[in-house]
C-alpha cells in the first residue's frame, strides 16, 4: 500500500475534485439525422476520473468526512465493476485515504490498471457466490469485520449516490432553453436514475425518464442472465431502486451496446463506453414512437478507452458476438519521404 501524505480532509472543493461535474451537453445532429427530434448528449466522460461515478465518489466521501463517519485513518472499501472504483480511488488519493476496491473477473484490464495507478488495493472475485455481485459484497462484509475503522461506501443503498445527481439534472436544465421531453439513463446502482428522476419530480417537470436496462438484469423484473458489459444492469435489485423512478424501461443486449458504441464513434466521433452504446440503441428502438421535435437527452456515462479489450476489440467481438457486423478499421499505411 502506498503511504499518503497528510491532507486537509475538510477542503473538499480544491484541486482535482473541483473539476467534477459541469460536464458538457452537446447536440448530436448526425446519428439520427433522418428523424425530427433534437438529441443532446451529456458527456460524463469529461469528469476528471472519466465517468459519471466521479460525482458519486466525491459526494459519498465528502459527506462522510463532514459527518465524522471517516477520518484520516479510515480504510474505504467498495464493490465496483470499475467506474465508481476509479472515482473513489481518485478522491481517496486526493484526501490521503486508504482504499480497497473489490472487483470481479468481468472488470476490464484497463480499469484494474487505472485503479492500481491511483494507489487502490484491488481484489478480484472470480467465483460466483451465487453471482459475482453477491460474492463481491460478501467480501466487502468480510473486510469490514476484519479491518478496524473501515467504511463501506455502499453505492447500492447510500442516498448520497442519487443526491449527487441532483446536480446532473440541474446542469442539463441550465444548458437547455426548456426542460427535455425525454431523459435516457442507463441503470446499475440506480443512483443516476433516482437522482435525476427525483429532481424532475421535485421541480414539477414533465420530462419522461426512460431507464435503459441490460438484458439479463433483474432491476425491473427481468430474467437473470449473462451480461458481458460491466457496470450496466444488476443481478440483484439495488436498495436505491424505487418502482416509480422511470416512465418506461427499454432493454438492450450486449450486441446493442457494442453496435451503439461504434455508431457513436463512426457518426459523432464520440469515444464512449458500453452503457452509452446501450442508451443510443434504446433511443433507436423508441424513435418511431417519439413525437416530432421532441427534445431528448442521453447521459453517456464513461470513456471508450476503458473498453479497448472488449467493445472496441474486433477479436473479442468475433468471439462473443459473432453475428454482429462491425466495420474493421482500415490499416495504417506508413509513408516515408512523400513529396507532394
Amino acid at each position: 500500500m502506498l503511504t499518503h501524505k497528510t491532507t486537509k480532509l475538510t477542503r473538499s472543493h480544491d484541486g482535482i475534485v473541483q473539476l467534477i461535474g459541469n460536464t458538457p451537453l452537446i447536440p448530436l445532429r448526425r446519428i439520427f439525422a433522418e428523424y425530427p427530434i433534437q438529441l443532446f448528449a451529456k458527456l460524463e466522460m469529461f469528469n476528471p476520473g472519466g465517468s459519471v461515478k466521479d460525482r458519486v465518489a466525491r459526494s459519498i466521501i465528502t459527506k462522510a468526512l463532514a459527518a465524522g463517519q471517516i477520518d484520516q485513518a479510515t480504510t474505504i472499501i467498495e464493490s465496483s465493476s470499475g467506474n465508481l472504483g476509479i472515482g473513489l480511488a481518485q478522491v481517496c488519493r486526493y484526501f490521503g485515504l486508504r482504499f480497497i476496491c473489490i472487483v470481479d473477473s468481468r472488470t476490464t484490464n484497463q480499469n484494474i490498471q487505472i485503479l492500481r495507478a491511483y494507489g487502490a488495493e484491488v481484489e478480484i472475485i472470480t467465483q460466483p457466490d451465487p453471482d459475482l455481485l453477491t460474492a463481491r459484497i460478501k467480501r466487502v462484509h468480510a473486510l469490514q469485520a476484519s479491518i478496524p475503522n473501515s467504511f463501506w461506501c455502499n453505492q447500492y443503498a447510500n442516498l448520497h449516490n442519487p443526491m449527487a445527481h441532483y446536480a446532473t439534472m440541474s446542469e442539463i436544465l441550465t444548458s437547455l432553453p426548456n426542460a427535455p421531453d425525454y431523459l435516457f439513463c442507463a441503470t446499475s446502482s440506480c443512483g443516476t436514475l433516482r437522482g435525476c428522476a427525483e429532481y424532475i419530480r421535485d421541480q414539477g417537470l414533465a420530462t419522461k425518464v426512460i431507464a435503459v436496462d441490460a438484458l439479463g438484469s433483474v432491476i425491473f423484473g427481468g430474467q437473470p442472465g449473462q451480461r458481458l458489459i460491466p457496470g450496466h444492469g444488476a443481478s440483484r435489485i439495488p436498495e436505491l431502486f424505487q418502482p416509480d423512478l422511470a416512465t418506461g424501461v427499454v432493454y438492450v443486449s450486449d450486441a446493442d451496446c457494442v453496435a451503439g458504441c461504434h455508431s457513436l464513434l463512426d457518426q459523432e466521433a464520440i469515444f464512449a463506453g458500453g452503457s452509452s452504446g446501450g442508451v443510443i440503441r434504446a433511443i433507436a428502438q423508441m424513435l418511431p414512437s417519439l413525437p416530432a421535435n421532441a427534445t431528448c437527452v442521453a447521459i453517456l456515462c464513461d470513456r471508450g478507452e476503458r473498453y479497448l479489450d472488449t467493445v472496441f476489440n474486433h477479436a473479442w467481438i468475433d468471439q462473443h458476438l459473432p453475428s454482429l457486423l462491425i466495420n474493421q478499421p482500415q490499416p495504417i499505411i506508413e509513408r516515408e519521404n512523400v513529396v507532394g
